[in-house]
């Protein structure tokens, strides 16, 4: 009897520290895009680093940051962003960033803004760098001072 209550606690126990790691890690947002990245599901993780490596090529001044849980890039304003999801990325560069595309994103699942990629498709990569590279220099040409 001592020994199966004993057991009870320690499971008890297991199972109460296990609830507190749990919360711990969830209350530990990314702050970088590595940790973000990292945190994604497993499935996605290969189509994010090289989404990044793609979008560090175009933009390696910006600044990266996570705002509102997304990485961002920034120089000065707001250039492109991603987000993981469950059996999908988005790539963010803004209405005005997808429009030119619009024809060669026929074939792809496209909102306003973003370009949506499914894990289990090839991630369209020349696409992406011709999006981020046009996104890059609409950026610069502005000369409004608007984040966005």
């Amino acid at each position: 009897m001592l020994l199966a209550r004993g057991s009870r606690e320690t499971l008890g126990a297991r199972q109460h520290a296990s609830v507190i790691e749990a919360k711990e890690m969830a209350s530990k947002r990314p702050t970088t895009i590595a940790e973000y990245i990292r945190a994604a599901p497993r499935e996605g993780q290969p189509h994010l680093r090289r989404l990044y490596a793609i979008l560090k090529s175009v933009a390696p001044e910006a600044e990266e940051a996570i705002k509102w849980g997304t990485p961002f890039f920034v120089e000065p304003r707001f250039l492109f962003a991603f987000s993981a999801h469950k059996a999908h990325l988005n790539f963010a560069p803004t209405a005005a960033g997808l429009e030119p595309f619009r024809k060669e994103l026929e074939k792809h699942k496209t909102t306003k803004g973003t370009l949506q990629i499914p894990y289990n498709k090839s991630l369209p990569e020349d696409l992406v760098r011709k999006i981020a590279e046009y996104r890059l220099r609409d950026v610069r040409e502005r000369e409004d001072d608007a984040f966005w």
